[in-house]
């Protein structure tokens, strides 16, 4: 059989893997997908949809894919730490709207979405397919690959029948996991605490369950007992399964069927009927990979990075490495940048997903405080006394778990300031935020959000191509021209609304495809200095970097 060939191969189909199929395909390039599974998600490792997620979401026009995909929009999204539901009591509550109510802070248009990954995979691979460009072959997995130089030659196996077969593409993507193939096969190792817990998940199917409490309910509680923090419970179609999560030690063995069954009752306070959909034990880790690029391989997802879920950081992280990947990669396929384009994105990535890991990880030590700090045993006494200590402890840990609740500025304030193809303006690098979140328009951040007169958000503006923002007065075709003369694909957008001009600070400003901001300046460049420009952001001339000034 003659070899399959493609631009891109991407081995692995979860959402992160999907996305980037889906990205590519929105840009035109081809390319192909293996996983060795039928798709099919039985234990969500994830639920919650960050506002930068969504403003991809947005980007790609799939808002209403996720908004319709299956979970209950109008069930409660509070957070409660409780000691049972029945028979016990709640020590504290952090209320959030249930998504059909949620409004868009100010710095987005877009609001978080509770989208678990049996949802949300499905409207990823609905992406990946529409445009169809992207080839998705299920029930397959890589059995090996050569990275040839000019080309990567992988050989993969149908799981069903046992035939292989060969595919040839310009770059292999790992987007595979956890325990990564891809990154085994190129010998990158990882960094970081291999092990933070040793947690069992089930997930169960109750009907009206809510019957049973004696607590409001919550989207997720986090049971206190007198040894501390030791589960947590997620309703995780705002219906009836619910995912239970025991939390062990970092050396102890995980759960029997029978003994989850018996934590499970424990936690609601009565013994119930329910059904075990599925068992998942897995340990919580902090790893970061030491490289994101080998040649013609690169890491992305899980495969790049590990860490605990407490703050829902995970595919936020990696569907951010998807789209910085997506426009890169598209750049050299295309022709209008060089191979080398393709090595900032470790550069811009790695330190990201490294804050990420660490952040969580401080989250989860923020979760298990009470083991650390017990309640005292008043907090388990019906009297006045275990009143006022269910008080005094419930808030101590409302405002030890405030920061999880609140991450605009991890999730949506990272920023690329050391990135090779990024121009400095030489303005002070501002401190990183984590709870709050300002908007800035310096080069390497986000570009920033603001309601424009026609009702579109700024945002609205960029994704398909470089955008040179021209607020007020003439000037830019020098930069334009010197895009188009290496077929760098730019869109020049001429407004003067005050609140843009306010938000972006410069008169000229180029945002990336990424939405990431690339180049500002008052001044209108000349041909010699908008050819340095574009050579810097598309990755032809890295070496010019510290010679553009705003």
């Amino acid at each position: 059989m003659r070899p399959e060939r493609t631009p891109i191969l991407i081995v692995g189909g979860g959402p992160v893997g999907l996305a980037l199929a889906g990205d590519l395909g929105w840009r035109g390039v081809p390319s192909t997908l293996i996983e060795k599974t039928d798709g099919s998600i039985l234990q969500p490792k994830m639920d919650m949809i960050h506002q930068r997620t969504m403003e991809f979401c947005r980007r790609w026009g799939v808002v209403d894919w996720v908004e319709s995909a299956g979970y209950n929009r109008d069930y409660i999204q509070d957070y409660a730490w409780v000691t049972a539901l029945s028979g016990g009591w709640e020590l504290g509550r952090e209320p959030f709207p249930a998504p059909a109510n949620a409004v868009p802070p100010p710095q987005s248009p877009q609001h978080k979405e509770r989208c678990p990954q049996n949802f949300f995979d499905p409207v990823m691979r609905r992406f990946a397919e529409r445009s169809g460009l992207a080839t998705l072959h299920h029930r397959t997995e890589l059995v090996d690959f050569t990275d040839h130089g000019d080309h990567v030659a992988a050989t993969v196996r149908d799981v069903e029948t046992g035939a292989t077969r060969e595919i040839i593409a310009d770059y292999l993507i790992g987007s595979d996991g956890a325990s990564s193939q891809v990154r085994e096969t190129l010998g990158i190792s990882m960094t970081g605490n291999p092990v933070l817990t040793q947690t069992t998940n089930v997930v169960f199917r109750a009907e009206n369950l809510e019957r049973l409490f004696d607590v409001k309910p919550a989207y997720r509680f986090i049971f206190i007992g007198p040894d501390g923090t030791w589960c947590t419970l997620v309703a995780i179609n705002g219906r009836d399964e619910w995912r239970f999560s025991f939390i062990g030690e970092a050396n102890k063995a995980t759960l029997t069927e029978a003994e989850m069954r018996e934590a499970i009752v424990r936690a609601v306070g009565q013994p119930f009927d329910f059904e075990i959909i599925s068992t998942m034990p897995w340990t919580r880790r902090e790893l970061t990979a030491e490289r994101y690029r080998k040649g013609r391989a690169l890491l992305c997802g899980d495969a790049a990075h590990l860490l605990s879920p407490t703050g829902g950081f995970g595919m936020t992280t990696g569907l951010q490495e998807a789209v910085d990947l997506g426009w890169k990669l598209a750049g050299v396929v295309q022709g209008w940048a060089p191979d080398a384009l393709l090595d900032s994105y470790e550069v811009e990535r790695h330190p990201v997903a490294t804050r990420n890991v660490s952040e969580a990880a401080v989250n989860l030590a923020r979760m298990l405080t009470p083991r650390k700090q017990p309640p005292p045993p008043a907090v388990f006494e019906r009297s006045a006394e275990g009143d006022a200590a269910r008080k005094a402890y419930g808030d101590f840990y409302t405002e030890v778990m405030k920061p999880e609740w609140f991450t605009l500025g991890v999730t949506m304030g990272y920023r690329y300031d050391d990135s090779p193809i990024v121009a400095p303006d030489g303005t002070p690098t501002p401190a990183l935020e984590v709870s709050t979140y300002t908007q800035i328009a310096r080069p390497g951040a986000r570009a920033p959000h603001v309601w424009m007169n026609d009702g579109r958000s700024t945002l609205d503006l960029f994704g398909k191509s470089f955008v040179l923002l021209v607020l007020g007065g003439d000037g830019g075709q020098a930069l334009v021209a010197a895009a188009l003369a290496v077929g760098m694909p730019i869109e020049a957008i001429r407004t003067d609304e005050s609140a843009v001009r306010e938000a972006y600070d410069r008169r000229f400003v180029l945002v990336r495809p990424d939405g990431h901001v690339a180049w500002r300046s008052d001044e209108n460049p000349d041909a010699a200095e908008a050819s340095r420009i574009v050579d810097i952001v598309r990755g032809a001339g890295a070496s010019e970097r510290s010679r553009v000034a705003a």
